[in-house]
This record gives structure tokens, C-alpha cells and sequence, in this order.
């Protein structure tokens, strides 16, 4: 059976660091720390984009925070 890698590659822990800047700016305007949270796991892929578009944390929180979603 193949060994399973726990390790996080370089570029994953980017984009989670990055994740983890913008749940700092959701809270600020307003959101608890779990809504930030569950927003973005929930949208874990559009934010991903966001990054690869390279929108700079707090760009990507206020999308977020003007997206009606």
C-alpha cells in the first residue's frame, strides 16, 4: 500500500497562510472568527482563484464581503 504524504507542499500552505490573512480582515469588518472560517472553507475553491488571480488578501475579503453570497 502506497504511503500516504501528510506533508503540506509549499504552494497549499501559501494559499492556507493566505486564507488565514483574509479570515483576519473578515473579522475586522464584523464576522466572527467561525463565519469567517466557514465562509471560507465553504468557498475554499473561489478563493483559490482569488489567489492564483493574485488578489492580495484583504482585495480577496472585500470580494468576499461584497459578494452576496
Amino acid at each position: 500500500m502506497a504511503k500516504k504524504n501528510s506533508e503540506i507542499d509549499a504552494e497549499t500552505m501559501a494559499v492556507i497562510n493566505w486564507c488565514i490573512e483574509i479570515e483576519h480582515f473578515l473579522v475586522a469588518a464584523g464576522a466572527t472568527q467561525e463565519e469567517a472560517q466557514d465562509h471560507i472553507e465553504d468557498n475554499v475553491e473561489w478563493f483559490t482563484d482569488l489567489y492564483y488571480d493574485g488578489l492580495s488578501p484583504e482585495q480577496a475579503a472585500r470580494e468576499a464581503l461584497n459578494d452576496p453570497d
